[in-house]
């Protein structure tokens, strides 16, 4: 399984707007893609931060799509209230466990994580045996996954809560495992974020 991102700073009036198109146009367009697998939409209403997600059933699947969601991406941008373009990355999706679907209101905490190519594989090891055996213990908790970008080094880890409340609950305990698991590995901490999952139709497998 394979999952493009796009990073999206919008004007924070202009998320309803973009939510709108992503539901009614974007995702109807995407999701009938030869092997597309869902979609997801993060923000952060406050900043006008947003992240959306596609999930494709093959590296070749993901990117023969890039041409024909070139056009989308444009769309969503200018509804976001866009200003100051895109980032869009690739990544390998290594674990994903789901203990039931998010709820309206759901909130997720991503942690983004950059080391040398060697990190990757005990990134994976370490989020399966160590990480999610944790984090699927906290109230609240929906789902996690990991994805992976090998060349570069980069990981995201993405655990779901059922309510914001559930998130902010759960920060200090997932702090002391972040600061455990990061010196183990030697990665370094790029960012941490608290986001709400505003448009979640991932249809992924179970992968631990």
């Amino acid at each position: 399984m394979y999952i493009r991102t796009t990073e999206v700073q919008g004007d924070p009036t202009s998320i309803d707007d973009g939510l709108r198109l992503v539901r009614e146009e974007i995702f109807p367009a995407v999701s009938a893609m030869d092997g597309c697998v869902g979609m997801s939409m993060l923000v952060d209403r406050p900043t006008g931060r947003c992240l959306t997600t596609t999930a494709w059933s093959s590296e070749d699947a993901m990117r023969a799509s890039a041409v024909a969601v070139r056009p989308l991406r444009d769309r969503s941008e200018r509804a976001l209230g866009s200003t100051s373009g895109r980032y869009v990355h690739q990544w390998e999706l290594a674990v994903v466990h789901r203990d039931h679907a998010t709820p309206d209101g759901a909130f997720a905490r991503l942690t983004w994580l950059s080391g040398d190519q060697s990190v990757i594989d005990n990134a994976i090891d370490t989020y399966r045996m160590v990480v999610l055996p944790q984090v699927q213990e906290f109230d609240g908790f929906c789902s996690a996954s990991l994805m992976v970008d090998r060349e570069t080094g980069r990981v995201v880890g993405t655990a779901a809560f059922d309510s914001r409340e559930a998130v902010e609950a759960s920060r200090d305990a997932t702090a002391r495992i972040r600061t455990g698991i990061v010196r183990e590995l030697g990665a370094r901490i790029d960012k941490v974020e608290e986001m709400e999952i505003a448009f979640a139709h991932l249809h992924l497998p179970e992968m631990v």
